[in-house]
């Protein structure tokens, strides 16, 4: 039976049974940024099992896409070495929310399994394990299933006992075991016979069912749940296995297509032993860095986007080993898009995406694979040790070695690598980038600083705590909670604040506050122990009033209208680009907004065009900027960006433009998308490796920008003599015309044209010397002119003085000087260091730049010297 037929059986089987068919959700968690990947069926009911949202169907049947790399879930260390261990598999799964429970449950999966209307199994072949504790799941398989007792096997909470966490649901498990067929007509082994027999892989677990029905307290008492549930998964590679009778998942349709085509690539034949791991992890690897392209993973240093790139370069060192010294994956990956497209439609839908960023990522370490071996050859010359943390961090840093691909290695060898040192390096290498990036408002921006003054605090008030009014107002009347000055530098801490302080890329707000008998200029405001202080100079006495306190209004409006168009461009980009676009970093000040971005290529004009239209589409359609404060699980629920590992309260901001983006944000925004007006961009580049950067304008300051843009191409018209609208037409029938007159100057030149034999003769003996000023300061038409003196004379020597926009000293030398040993390279040279320039170039033509220009005359005054020294030179020799 092929795979194909085992899941399409699967959910068939489960939806005449009054399952609703959930799609497979993303590899990447919905509602749970602390979540690496979705590692199981479960995952996309986490918060129905939770209690925490309701689903219209009470019965669900989905394959779950799965990927285990990384964090608590890793099998990457064992792919390719085993039978079983994939990075990206498939889970076949049926859940019941509060409806059935056990004997269903157990009903269900006994009849899949063994009716020769679905997977046919031989009852025989298989057995079952229960909790020790669970005497109803012992007894309902016997009974339901007519299954011999003696084949129901008691196992620990270690493999029998599942829970969520450390709290909340959980539950005893059954699990179920098929025979595959090694042991012939053996008897029913004991419990110790069945657990060495599991361990060997004789028997194998395709089906694991999972029973709800406690909830776990904070003390580790458990009490029955009010709605029992259901969480199953099947592996499908597993049961595909046992369908084909073959012994490894690697031997299925799903993996032997990929396997094969990678033995094509690098010509190498499949050894179905130890000798065909580096092909079996090829195919792996493909799989799951196809699949973690098309939802949204882009490779990079962190995160979810470190883990694939791990992968991928996991990959691309195994066909390396195995002789292969260009792209490889990619192949396998456009295998795999051609056998599971249909299942998957992302897979087509990203089909260009996921080869582009695949091939130039394999490209990318491949261009420094080899120095890093090279490196690794040399550390672990001689007896076997440790290779020390900082080494193994060069080999991260300078030739892309993930740490755990330089262990692999390392051990190959016998070798150990020192990872507590590594990490330090790492550590310190995170944190001298964080300091750079302060320094230069990279990324974030500036880092929060957490004091800014010295001398001690006075408090005004005790018995209030300051209250944000920023999202609200831009003015206010408040009192001083504290305060501190040091010399003309005055520190409040304002009971009602309106200045926002630099936070999540947003720069601080402006103002002032106004006291009685003073006027304090707020230049800035940070953060100190959960507060805002505003900070400023004062030259008066300062006496603690109420105030009022004021930002600057104008300055406000203009951060606010750059930083609501961030939220936009991150939308737009996602839908131009694709979802792997993930932000890397902003700077939102009054001036301009700047946004990092995941993104493997520079952005070509039109998709830039569709960009800045769509931005622009979402302003002038004057959408309502909602903002709301929800539990940080409500938010992520509603579909709010958050980035991977950031810590984020219990409660969240959501800053929503319906239909068009929603971010957890803690920053100032307009009221409505129509308040930014234009948006325009100035720049794209690039800041590393897979991240882009864009630069733009919006509102005032972009009508500002068009107009200077405008003014300036009216001043071209001007010149050009055209309308602003023929101005490009004008400037290709220039650009024509200029390489029509400058394929005439050619032709003369070649011709010597322009030239005649124009300059000051001398003769130095036989020697022909002529010292001249050039007619031109392109050095390719010089040339064209050095070449014509030399086709026309024997024995003689050119030296041209170009001091136009390029000066600089050329020389020609005839064939007959050369064969002599006079070389043009040699002569230039010693001419260009009277002026303090530098060159070189051919035997018979080269050139120098002036150095000091003004010393041109000086060096032509001393060339005539220079040549009759060079030739007795020679003529000694």
């Amino acid at each position: 039976m092929q795979a194909q037929h085992v899941r399409q059986s699967f959910v068939d089987f489960f939806r005449e049974r009054g399952h609703a068919e959930v799609a497979s959700s993303s590899l990447v968690p919905a509602d749970d940024p602390t979540l690496l990947f979705t590692n199981s069926g479960m995952v996309q009911f986490k918060r129905v099992f939770q209690g925490l949202e309701t689903r219209d169907e009470n019965r669900a049947v989905t394959v779950q896409k799965c990927v285990r790399a990384g964090g608590k879930h890793n099998d990457l260390e064992q792919v390719g070495h085993t039978a079983r261990h994939h990075t990206f598999f498939e889970m076949l799964g049926n859940f019941s929310f509060g409806d059935y429970f056990k004997r269903d449950a157990i009903a269900f999966a006994w009849e899949w399994v063994t009716s020769a209307s679905y997977l046919g199994i031989d009852p025989d072949r298989v057995y079952v394990s229960v909790h020790e504790s669970d005497d109803e799941a012992r007894r309902l398989w016997h009974e339901v299933t007519g299954m011999d007792p003696s084949r129901i096997y008691g196992l620990g909470d270690a493999d029998n006992f599942w829970q969520m966490g450390d709290t909340g649901p959980c539950g005893p498990c059954s699990e179920v075991f098929v025979d595959l067929g090694s042991r012939g007509s053996a008897a029913v082994p004991t419990l110790q016979q069945f657990i060495d027999l599991a361990e060997a892989g004789h028997l194998l677990e395709i089906w694991n069912l999972v029973f709800m029905q406690f909830d776990r307290a904070p003390d580790g008492s458990r009490s029955p749940l009010p709605a029992p549930s259901v969480d199953t998964g099947a592996g499908l590679e597993r049961i595909a296995a046992v369908m084909q009778g073959v012994e490894s998942n690697f031997d299925t349709d799903l993996f032997m297509p990929i396997i094969n085509r990678a033995a094509e690539v690098i010509d190498t034949p499949y050894d179905r032993g130890p000798e065909g791991a580096g092909l079996r992890v090829l195919a792996d690897h493909a799989r799951a860095v196809a699949f973690l392209l098309a939802d949204g993973v882009y490779p990079s240093s962190d995160g979810r986007g470190y883990v694939l790139r791990r992968i991928l370069r996991r990959a691309v060192r195994h066909a390396y080993v195995l002789g292969r010294t260009e792209a490889t994956v990619v192949h396998l990956a456009e295998v795999l898009i051609e056998h599971m497209g249909a299942v998957y439609p992302e897979l087509v839908a990203k089909a260009s995406h996921i080869t582009e960023v695949t091939r130039a990522e394999e490209e990318r370490f491949l261009e420094t694979i080899e120095g890093g071996l090279r490196r690794l050859d040399e550390l672990t010359a001689g007896a076997a040790a440790t290779v020390a943390g900082e080494d193994a961090f060069k080999l991260y840093d300078t030739y892309g070695f993930p740490i755990d691909l330089t262990q692999i290695i390392a051990a190959e060898r016998g070798w150990k690598v020192d990872t507590r040192g590594f990490d330090a390096a790492l550590q310190r290498q995170q944190e001298r980038s964080r300091s750079a990036r302060s320094a230069a408002g990279v990324g974030e921006g500036v880092a929060i600083r957490t004091d800014k003054g010295t001398g001690d605090w006075t408090t005004v008030l005790d018995t209030e705590q300051q209250r944000f009014v920023g999202y609200d107002t831009t003015a206010t009347q408040t009192d001083i909670l504290k305060f501190r000055r040091s010399g003309e530098q005055l520190e409040l801490v304002l009971h009602e604040n309106p200045f926002y302080a630099e936070s999540g890329g947003q720069v601080s707000d402006t103002g002032v506050v106004v006291g009685e008998k003073w006027e304090l200029d707020v230049s800035d405001v940070h953060k100190l122990d959960g507060a805002q202080v505003v900070v400023g100079t004062l030259d008066a006495e300062f006496r603690p009033s109420l105030v009022h306190a004021r930002v600057a209004e104008q300055r406000r409006r203009d951060i606010e209208r750059n930083h609501t168009a961030t939220h936009l461009v991150h939308a737009a980009l996602r839908h131009v680009l694709g979802t792997h676009v993930r932000q890397a970093g902003s700077v939102v000040d009054p001036a301009r907004l700047r946004f990092d971005f995941s993104h493997h290529a520079p952005m070509k004009d039109a998709e830039l065009l569709a960009v800045e239209e769509e931005v622009n589409r979402a302003i002038w359609a004057n959408t309502t900027v909602e903002t709301s404060e929800l539990p940080h699980k409500d938010a992520l629920a509603r579909g709010a960006m958050a980035l991977f590992g950031e810590k984020y309260g219990d409660v969240v901001r959501v800053v929503d433009v319906p239909d068009v983006s929603v971010e957890l944000c803690g920053g100032t925004h307009v009221r409505s998308t129509g308040q930014i007006g234009l948006f325009h961009f100035t720049g794209e580049s690039g800041v590393a490796a897979g991240v882009r950067r864009i630069e733009a304008v919006t509102g005032p300051e972009a009508y500002a920008t068009l107009r200077r843009l405008d003014v300036r191409l009216n001043e071209a018209a001007d010149r050009l003599h055209t309308n602003p609208e023929h101005v490009s037409r004008k400037i290709e029938a220039l650009l024509a015309e200029k390489r029509r007159l400058e394929s005439q100057v050619e032709q003369l030149l070649k011709q010597g044209g322009g030239s005649g034999e124009e300059g000051v003769e001398t003769m130095i003996g036989d020697t022909r010397l002529v010292v001249g000023d050039s007619p031109v300061d392109d050095r390719g038409q010089i040339g064209l002119l050095m070449d014509s003196f030399r086709e026309r004379n024997n024995n003689s020597i050119k030296v041209l003085f170009a001091t136009g926009d390029r000066p600089g000293i050329h020389v020609a030398v005839t064939d007959d000087l050369i064969s002599n040993g006079v070389r043009a390279g040699d002569l230039v040279k010693r001419i260009a260091e009277v002026s303090g320039g530098r060159g070189g170039g051919r035997p018979h033509f080269a050139s120098a730049g002036a150095g000091d220009a003004s010393k041109l005359d000086q060096a032509r005054s001393q060339t005539q010297a220079i040549v009759e020294r060079l030739l007795a030179g020679s003529n000694s020799r």
